[in-house]
């Protein structure tokens, strides 16, 4: 849902929407007409005529004259309309399919009260309410399979418009750009100098993309340009949940917050600030070297900046309500982002690069937050044996996938689903770096004396029970055997 917005910027709103000589394909004038089921199918149609008209946002206004657009006050209460037990939002947004952004807002305009239902655009797919689609044609909402021609028209709108070309402000002069937007952060992350004068600004910016021409000499602000340069997120309705949120917990649950904090500011503008905020909250551990006792980092930074870099840019940012989440417990770290990976969890030390977000990917390689050649995981695996600690785990849930770093633990309290996991990801690390997993290496992986190899044997022949690894040649002595991922078999 969208956040809140101050009576005055409403009441412009309406003073905006009544100028329209007309109701058109995204505003529609309402008196005290509430029927649940029409203002889902509303919803439906507003929502997809939004997308097809190039619109961030459409709007049902309640108490304002169809025809004069005079106000005339309205008795329609959302805040306390229910469809039976449920109330009427809760109701309306269960219904609907995909989540989209919408949101009620009631207030006083010429003494009369007031209600505006703000929309968001439909995205990827068309807007259903009850399995239906519908679209406004002119000022009449109408089932969209009736006009297959319009149909046709907004699937086009979806698949030629990624996520990062879509409007995160419209029309907006370009005071109001510069003020939204961090720009001297991007000429600093670029390492250009800055323009002296305000059109050397905004050429560049719209060069990358960033912002595109509006309508009168007026501009909009791309979701590439806002999820990157952002001084606040928040000032991005369709945008706020996807500020990253780092959540430090007391002990190995979350029953206990220790501290949470949400990030403000775009991702480009605010990533060193984040990973100084997240290492700066993670206890440290005391290891002994050469005789003298120091302090190091409970995970690798190298590690917790490759899998921010991830969740940030490989997000899934439809997903509406959710954003990254970064969680510090006492003995692991978890890094969450929308959306299922684009290649099997399995597979994310190998794969090719391969982004949802291509446009936001390649601007985060070019000022050096990731890389080009592929997903950073073999640095974080390579990381995790450096500093010895458990291997990590990449899981998926129902919407979201996750990476789990684990604090140092001594081998002997590793389980055997641990230990299998480290061979498996140790033979994947070797085999991208050219080269084969032998008992001496992964021995060397686990800090494990010579004498102690047939420990490490037995590892070994548990991960080929399990399917994860083979033998390059069995041929071979037990000694000089080398193994590889089964998958690179």
């Amino acid at each position: 849902m969208s956040i809140d917005r101050p009576e005055k910027e409403l009441l412009g709103i309406l003073t905006e929407l009544r100028k329209l000589p007309r109701e058109t394909e995204w505003v529609e004038f309402k008196h005290n007409n509430a029927d649940p089921e029409g203002i889902g199918e509303y919803l439906s149609a507003l929502a997809n005529a939004a997308a097809l008209s190039g619109k961030v946002l459409a709007w049902l206004a309640w108490g304002i004259d169809d025809t004069t657009h005079d106000i005339i006050g309205t008795t329609f209460d959302p805040t306390t309309a229910k469809v039976g037990n449920e109330e009427l939002e809760s109701w309306l947004l269960r219904l609907l399919s995909p989540k989209i952004n919408f949101r009620f807002y009631t207030f006083q305009a010429e003494d009369n009260p007031v209600v505006l239902l703000e929309i968001g655009a439909a995205f990827r797919h068309p807007v259903q309410f009850k399995g239906a689609e519908f679209i406004r044609i002119g000022s009449y909402k109408k089932k969209l399979k009736e006009f297959p021609e319009k149909e046709r028209e907004l699937w086009r709108v979806f698949d030629r418009t990624p996520f990062e070309k879509e409007i995160a402000a419209d029309n907006i002069a370009a005071e109001e750009v510069l003020r939204l937007l961090d720009y001297p952060a991007y000429f600093d992350l670029l390492s250009l100098p800055l323009p002296e004068g305000r059109d050397g600004i905004l050429a560049a910016l719209a060069t990358d993309d960033m912002i595109a021409r509006g309508s009168g000499g007026n501009w909009n602000v791309t979701n590439l340009g806002a999820v990157l340069f952002a001084k606040r997120l928040a000032d991005f309705r369709t945008l706020t949940r996807k500020a990253v949120r780092v959540v430090l917990y007391k002990g190995e649950s979350r029953v206990e917050t220790v501290r949470e904090q949400e990030g403000s500011k775009g991702y480009a503008a605010g990533f060193e600030g984040l990973i100084g905020f997240v290492t700066n909250l993670l206890p440290s551990n005391e290891v002994i070297g050469q005789a003298l006792r120091k302090q190091v980092p409970m995970f690798p930074e190298l590690a917790i900046r490759e899998l921010v870099a991830n969740a940030v840019i490989h997000q899934d940012f439809h997903l509406a309500g959710t954003g990254p989440l970064v969680e510090i417990f006492g003995n692991r770290m978890e890094i969450t982002n929308p959306g299922l990976p684009l290649v099997q969890t399995d597979r994310f030390l190998d794969s090719l690069p391969r982004s949802r977000n291509e446009a936001l990917a390649s601007f985060m390689r070019r000022i050096g937050v990731c890389e080009e050649r592929g997903s950073g995981v073999d640095k974080v695996v390579f990381q995790t044996e450096l500093y010895q600690l458990p291997a990590p785990i990449f899981e998926i849930t129902d919407e979201h996938t996750r990476a789990v770093l684990f604090a140092h633990r001594e081998f002997r309290d590793m389980d055997k689903a641990d230990r299998i996991r480290a061979c498996y990801l140790h033979a994947c690390l070797r085999y991208v770096q050219r080269d084969y997993m032998t008992n001496t290496t992964l021995r060397e992986r686990f800090g494990i004396d010579e004498k102690n190899s047939s420990m490490v044997s037995r590892i070994i022949k548990d991960s080929i029970e399990a399917g994860l690894i083979c033998c390059h040649d069995d041929t071979v002595g037990s000694r000089a055997r080398k193994y590889l991922p089964r998958w690179a078999r």
